[in-house]
């Protein structure tokens, strides 16, 4: 049986490119909810960002690696510290993304966290955290 990663899909009538802009900037939906800091590019091939949440309970490095507009954006976490598992750097190698496509009137949104998995110690905590800023954003956008 295949490992399954983090998914969260919704759909939004915006239209797709006002959905790539939103989601290819962090602050815009990344925010809000733990404390967080975010801090470098995250538009172009190679921009990297910082996030950070919880008071240093979180510090995550992301490189974009795709962005195809209105389509695909692929971040890969580059470097990763997770104070509250004991595997600290379990991101580390990880791909945080979005796909975006037609469907029917409407703007399909596919989130997957690719590498976040339920062996992961973190699974639990970390799977609860996205589903929380993918409902946030999905009310945004509704």
């Amino acid at each position: 049986m295949p490992t399954q990663n983090f998914s969260y899909t919704f759909t939004t009538s915006k239209p797709r490119d006002e959905v790539f802009n939103l989601l290819i900037n962090p602050k815009q939906w990344w925010m809000g909810l733990h404390d967080e800091i975010i801090t470098g590019k995250s538009e172009q091939p190679n921009d990297v960002f910082i996030f950070d949440a919880g008071n240093g309970v979180h510090h995550t490095e992301q490189k974009m690696i795709e962005a195809i507009p209105d389509q695909k954006i692929t971040w890969e976490v580059t470097d990763s510290n997770l104070t509250f598992a004991d595997k600290s750097d379990e991101w580390t190698g990880t791909r945080i993304g979005f796909d975006i496509s037609k469907e029917d009137h409407n703007t399909k949104v596919v989130f997957t966290h690719d590498g976040l998995t339920p062996e992961f110690e973190c699974y639990d905590g970390c799977s609860s955290a996205w589903t929380q800023y993918l409902e946030k954003l999905e009310k945004e956008l509704n």
